[in-house]
């Protein structure tokens, strides 16, 4: 096959792209793959250091602060366009991949207008705008949880999964002692996304010092611009506190809860892993849709919510507390979260986008 995959601007978007692509050449050797982002944001470091063909198209979001902005965003989306009908021109695709991200939205125009076969996937609860527009024009929608599909039309969407949880769930265990953590004791990671978030820091630098003395090993990831706020800090020997994990995924293999943001990404890891979870939604997402995706894990008994306004040391310790001690709802929490895992789900990509090229070259 030869793909054009587009995503950008966030991990939420680019490794689930990374998963279709490691999917699509596992199975067919001989794939072409391109990758359409952006040029200033992680993907354009991230996939050309992949050895992944990688194009570049300027292209930034809808500003809600300033509107007058809109006018540069307006040009860069029809100047985006132009690109990408370019690029798709050069590469002839037999399927253009959007899995999210503002630069999808040109490129799927552009392979739709070009008559290429088109699909998108939506990792998110609620979608955006974006994806709800593009879905009246691809081929198929693939989404990541079962909710999603009431938003797009029911003959053309599929539940998927998020193809991320497949890599996950296919991750091998490793000792504990890698990460330089007891063997005997729980571990619980504590991470607000991959750069990290203000106003949760500010909260987290009042944790540190609750967790002295208890009888389970704390690993907390602050993000690059905060790490510095931890130096003048006496950190208790069970917590140890780090800017950044290239190898989260593994260490959560290892974890046994997790208190995190509640982004596509990490819903689909804690619950292939099957991952008992405090999650935190963020509040300043679009739709409010982290706040969704937890809400539909809560119901299902796999995690408990805990806002923002009301995340304090003296609501999350005794949570924390509770879930490690009690042996009941922890098992609970750990069943409920693997049901809701798709451990297959990078395949079931794979699977609809073969069925859509192997339909056209019919």
């Amino acid at each position: 096959m030869r793909v054009i995959i587009s995503a950008g601007g966030t991990g939420g978007h680019i490794y689930p792209a990374l998963a279709i692509i490691h999917k699509i050449k596992e199975l067919e050797k001989d794939s072409e793959i391109l990758y359409i982002g952006t040029t200033d944001r992680m993907e354009a470091k991230l996939i050309p250091e992949k050895g992944i063909p990688y194009v570049g198209l300027e292209m930034e979001g809808i500003n809600r602060k300033n509107i007058f902005r809109n006018i540069i965003v307006l040009k860069k989306y029809w100047t985006a366009i132009k690109e990408a009908k370019k690029e798709i021109k050069k590469f002839r695709p037999d399927v253009v991949v959007g899995v999210g991200g503002y630069v999808t939205a040109p490129v799927i125009k552009a392979a739709h207008s070009l008559h290429y076969k088109t699909v998108i996937h939506e990792q998110n609860s609620i979608p955006g705008v974006s994806n709800q527009t593009l879905a009246k024009i691809v081929d198929k929608v693939l989404v990541s949880l079962p909710n999603s599909v009431q938003y797009f039309p029911k003959e053309k969407t599929i539940y998927t999964g998020n193809p991320r949880s497949e890599e996950i769930a296919m991750i091998k265990n490793v000792s504990k002692k890698e990460f330089h953590l007891s063997a005997v004791k729980k571990t619980v990671v504590i991470v607000m996304g991959s750069l990290g978030s203000a106003t949760m820091n500010e909260k987290e630098l009042e944790l540190v010092e609750e967790f002295r003395n208890k009888d389970y090993e704390v690993v907390l990831i602050t993000g690059e611009k905060y790490f510095h706020d931890y130096q003048k800090l006496d950190i208790p020997k069970n917590v140890q506190v780090v800017p950044f994990l290239n190898n989260l995924t593994t260490l959560l293999k290892v974890t046994d809860l997790i208190v995190s943001r509640a982004g596509a990404s990490t819903i689909a890891e804690v619950t292939a892993i099957g991952l008992p979870a405090i999650l935190v939604p963020s509040p300043y997402v679009a739709n409010n849709h982290q706040l969704k995706n937890a809400k539909d894990l809560e119901s299902s008994g796999a995690c408990i919510v805990v806002e923002e306004k009301d995340f304090t040391k003296e609501a999350i310790i005794p949570l924390i507390d509770k879930i490690l001690s009690d042996q009941s709802l922890y098992k609970k929490m750990a069943i409920a979260s693997r049901k809701l895992g798709v451990t297959d789900s990078a395949t079931k990509v794979y699977n609809e986008i073969k069925k859509l090229v192997e339909v056209d070259q019919k």
